[in-house]
């Protein structure tokens, strides 16, 4: 549990990843917005179909049924999917990098609490 803390401290510590998190965030709802005003769907299942287009899941059991919301569809899947996929990445990258940081300070306190 203290890895994951001071993963996420680190994470949202770094402007960058801040930024990539806020770019992605922005991206979901919006798209979640344009399906919830657009499709006339409820809120809920527009952030649902915006998280399993982007992610490419896409179970099918959305789908948009106007020409607006299939072109921005087309749109959105060829902005989005690449940021997302770039938030991931991110996050695995940084998870990776966190968990060596945090071994190494757990390696350092254990060796000064031998030496004292």
């Amino acid at each position: 549990m203290k890895f994951l803390i001071f993963s996420l401290l680190s994470f949202l510590r770094d402007r960058q990843y801040r930024s990539l998190l806020g770019a992605t965030l922005v991206i979901l709802f919006g798209g979640a917005l344009f399906y919830h005003l657009v499709e006339g769907w409820r809120y809920l299942d527009a952030l649902y179909f915006a998280a399993i287009t982007l992610t490419t899941i896409g179970f099918g059991d959305f789908a948009p049924q106007t020409d607006l919301g299939k072109i921005f569809t087309i749109i959105y899947i060829g902005i989005g999917v690449g940021l997302i996929l770039t938030f991931i990445n991110t996050v695995y990258s940084h998870f990776g990098l966190s968990k060596n940081t945090f071994n190494q300070g757990k390696q350092k306190n254990s060796s000064q609490k031998k030496s004292e």
